[in-house]
């Protein structure tokens, strides 16, 4: 069913409100929106991962409030997005209570609307972060780019913030909030999908058992699950949605 068919609400603060593993189960097949009317963006949600308090240890909230990571410990419902490697930034969904510092990073996304606007979002981007270079690198990327199937278009955390154009500025936005140019929402008609579970992946840096927490919820064999996860098979198991 497409947006101008399906019934539609905004997400439920009270469901980002629960302990984020079960917040996490929640999100999985909302759509995040960006904008509305004929340019508006839409991609259901099928790939996330928890963070958990300043005692997990693949956490930004591990030592503590800063600067950085302050929106994480806000409200739920709440955007934190932050900038990796200095080129890619990363959408989060903040959840439980105020202080409480947890979240869900967005990591993979199937477009439903507004697919081709996703691809020269894409296209955009590596304009921007490829300027300097020219040509026939930038040229094989912008090939490649276009060739893509819409199913691979955000299927990786720092490809979803380039598909949607989100960046910094989107740090604090309210998703819960209809009016948001940001914002998740859940359409009725949308059939349930399954959940699996498994360890979190490019955390290579936090020590166990912090690493192996199947603290990464997806839905399995989808066509937009990120490079990453499809490659993950260890520590996978099936649980209802």
């Amino acid at each position: 069913m497409g947006p101008e068919t399906a019934a539609r609400s905004p997400f439920p603060r009270a469901l980002l409100a629960a302990d984020t593993e079960t917040a996490a189960r929640r999100v999985i097949g909302a759509h995040l929106i960006r904008g509305g009317g004929p340019v508006e963006l839409a991609a259901r949600i099928i790939e996330v991962e928890a963070y958990i308090g300043p005692d997990d240890l693949a956490s930004h909230a591990r030592s503590g409030r800063t600067m950085r990571n302050a929106v994480m410990f806000g409200p739920p419902g709440v955007a934190y997005v932050y900038l990796v490697y200095g080129m890619y930034h990363c959408l989060n969904v903040v959840t439980e209570a105020e202080g409480l510092a947890a979240a869900l990073l967005i990591r993979a996304v199937e477009p439903t609307a507004g697919a081709e606007e996703m691809r020269a979002a894409r296209l955009r981007w590596v304009e921007n972060r490829r300027r300097r270079e020219g040509g026939a690198e930038a040229q094989f990327v912008r090939r490649r780019i276009e060739a893509l199937p819409a199913a691979h278009l955000a299927s990786g955390p720092g490809l979803v913030c380039a598909a949607f154009s989100i960046d910094r500025t989107d740090d604090g936005r309210d998703l819960c909030d209809p009016a948001s140019n940001l914002r998740l929402e859940l359409w009725t008609d949308d059939e349930p999908l399954p959940v699996a579970t498994g360890p979190r992946v490019g955390i290579d840096y936090a020590p166990e058992p912090w690493r192996s927490r199947p603290w990464r919820f997806f839905v399995p064999g989808n066509p937009s699950l990120s490079s990453a996860s499809r490659h993950a098979r260890r520590g996978r198991r099936r649980v209802e949605s």
